[in-house]
């Protein structure tokens, strides 16, 4: 996925910077060691909706690594029934990374990507690079271009 990604932004004329750090998934341990504000932090995590008792549809959320996905927000937008966060190995599966490394973008077309609106308050969005030990600095006007995503309230304090 580090691979695609970086194929992706260099075919997209993306301004972004690469930073090696020591490995770490959580966000504020590795805003830490990137330098950034916790705020400008992409949280990416993969949220289950169950919209009758056979069909259930997944969403990457994306929120500022000082918020909390708001789980009720995504099961009205859904207009589902339930709402969980996706087990560890179905999230690693449709976001194409393990956890702790999953990309703000989506690559999986069962996989539908929502991005909070406070995320682009930020020049630039930081984010691990589908490993643990680099991450991306990427400009926040190149994220919303390449990544397309549906720009919802899923965000809580």
């Amino acid at each position: 996925m580090y691979d695609r990604l970086t194929a992706l932004l260099d075919a997209g004329g993306a301004r972004y910077r690469i930073i090696e750090h020591a490995p770490e998934g959580r966000t504020e341990e590795v805003s830490a060691l990137r330098g950034n504000a916790v705020a400008a932090a992409a949280k990416c995590l993969v949220v289950m909706v169950k919209l009758d008792k056979k069909t259930s549809r997944y969403y990457l959320a994306v929120v500022p690594g000082d918020t909390r996905v708001d789980l009720a927000a995504i099961k009205a937008l859904a207009g589902g029934t339930y709402v969980s966060f996706a087990s560890t190995e179905k999230a690693e599966t449709l976001a194409g990374s393990v956890s702790g490394t999953i990309l703000p973008f989506s690559f999986h077309p069962d996989l539908t990507l929502l991005a909070d609106p406070a995320l682009f308050k930020h020049p630039e969005l930081y984010f691990n690079a589908a490993r643990l030990d680099r991450s991306f600095a990427l400009n926040t006007e190149d994220y919303t271009r390449l990544a397309d995503p549906r720009v919802e309230p899923i965000a809580a304090a």
